[in-house]
């Protein structure tokens, strides 16, 4: 159980220590990811950026990812009866999202460069993976070193589904029963836009002082 997700984040750092030294980028997926990842780069002193992608559900249920879109880019799975049409209509709506999260969060923030360096995916818990497995094959695309998975708490199949994929998964909690991410800490409550960049204002001053 964790206290809240400063404490998971705080709690991960010590697992994370032997990327210390590498060339990397913390890609906090928001916005729960957001203090655990603060946390995270405060220990490691590496630049964090948020993960600006989303799933693409199927018309029939929303929840299942048969794709992920970022502002640039998406993958989709054929699926049977997912017609151009839905695609194109889900993408725009998606990155209208994406543009205003941008927009709100990290206006003045330049997108650094993924190629050959160690990508931390940091989220506050991982339930069935599908979001983070779509963010890694858009990931794959800018041809980054290696690809790490890094949450407090996920489920089993989560993780082993994200092991094939990614060159990493390190995970402090995977628990027999999972009925949740918030059930593994004791504050879960929602993080606002404001506690975004709240976190994000403190490394950007944390990495001008160091």
């Amino acid at each position: 159980m964790f206290r809240n997700r400063t404490d998971a984040g705080t709690r991960l750092a010590e697992k994370l220590k032997k990327f210390k030294k590498e060339p990397g980028i913390i890609m906090a997926v928001p916005r729960g990811g957001v203090p655990v990842a603060y946390a995270v780069a405060k220990e490691l002193n590496l630049p964090v950026e948020l993960v600006l992608t989303k799933k693409i559900g199927h018309p029939l249920n929303k929840e299942y990812a048969i794709g992920a879109a970022s502002l640039t880019d998406y993958f989709i799975i054929p699926h049977e009866g997912v017609t151009d049409h839905y695609i194109e209509s889900e993408l725009q709506l998606i990155r209208s999202r994406l543009k205003e999260m941008q927009k709100t969060l990290q206006a003045d923030t330049l997108p650094e460069n993924y190629e050959g360096k160690t990508l931390l995916i940091i989220d506050d818990g991982i339930a069935t993976g599908n979001t983070i497995l779509g963010t890694i094959k858009l990931l794959h695309k800018n041809r980054p070193g290696k690809i790490v998975i890094a949450a407090p708490v996920a489920s089993e199949p989560a993780v082993e589904m994200l092991a094939k994929e990614a060159d990493e998964v390190i995970v402090l909690l995977i628990p027999s029963e999972f009925y949740g991410v918030g059930a593994f800490y004791e504050d879960f409550r929602q993080v606002s836009d404001e506690e975004v960049m709240y976190y994000l204002n403190k490394l950007k001053e944390l990495r001008k002082a160091g």
